[in-house]
């Protein structure tokens, strides 16, 4: 595992990071892996470590956040960080850019996938205990590596083919980290329920359907004219993000 560096420094996609002072940066090499450092100095490290890997192609970091519940209940940070990182693209997006979030872990604009979040916790950590830690950990692609012109593979895309011609990967992960302490405030002051109406706003509109967020974090849908409300589990899908291809190390294409 490449030794990260608590340091603010030059990456080679530009800019410093600029963070607020709640994070502590951590910048790694590209071979590195952001989500699966930050979870091996998550205990040493602490809240607000933020680890950043600089890629070409992809805007790569994870944040290590302690929760005051236990598990069952702190998986809920996951929409939380889904959320900030919705945010942020749009932030920085030109105006009008439909930026969704497909249940529960993939990112769209456009209707194409850019990337998406997961979350990490210790291993073996039980469900009724506070675990020490968790991870959220988020990829955007930046640009298209693939040989095709943009537009021919609607299903996929990447932040320079809709028009994010002058972000960088540096802002972006700036802007999260802004967003997310604005929806960990607001979490504190409103509950969870200000978190889940933001994450719900950018899930793809269905007609007669009522969605919420438990206190576990599943997803329950209720259709009009029916009393029950189907259960979507939340926990099961964090093992093995929807968006994810372990051998490219990025979103799928």
């Amino acid at each position: 595992m490449p030794q990260g560096s608590r340091t603010r420094q030059k990456t080679p996609l530009s800019s410093e990071i600029v963070l607020p002072p709640p994070f502590t940066l951590v910048t790694l090499r590209e071979v590195g892996d952001a989500f699966a450092h930050a979870k091996s100095i998550a205990r040493e490290g602490g809240a607000g470590t933020l680890v950043y890997v600089g890629r070409f192609d992809l805007c790569e970091f994870a944040v290590v956040l302690e929760p005051d519940e236990p598990l069952r209940h702190a998986r809920r940070s996951f929409y939380a960080g889904m959320g900030a990182l919705a945010d942020a693209i749009v932030a920085l997006g030109p105006p009008n850019v439909p930026v969704e979030i497909a249940w529960p872990d993939a990112v769209l604009i456009n209707g194409g996938l850019v990337g998406g979040g997961r979350l990490g916790w210790p291993e073996g950590a039980r469900e009724d205990d506070i675990p020490e830690w968790i991870v959220f950990g988020g990829m955007i692609r930046t640009i298209s590596m693939s040989n095709e012109e943009a537009g021919l593979s609607p299903m996929v895309t990447a932040l320079e083919e809709e028009g994010f011609t002058d972000v960088t990967a540096t802002e972006l992960v700036a802007s999260f980290a802004r967003h997310l302490m604005v929806a960990t405030d607001a979490w504190q002051e409103y509950g969870f329920v200000s978190v889940a109406r933001d994450y719900l706003a950018r899930l793809p509109a269905e007609k007669g359907i009522r969605r919420d967020i438990d206190d576990s974090g599943d997803l329950l849908v209720r259709r009009m004219g029916k009393m029950d409300a189907e259960r979507r589990k939340l926990a099961p899908l964090l093992a093995t993000p929807s968006w994810y291809d372990p051998q490219t190390r990025g979103p799928k294409l």
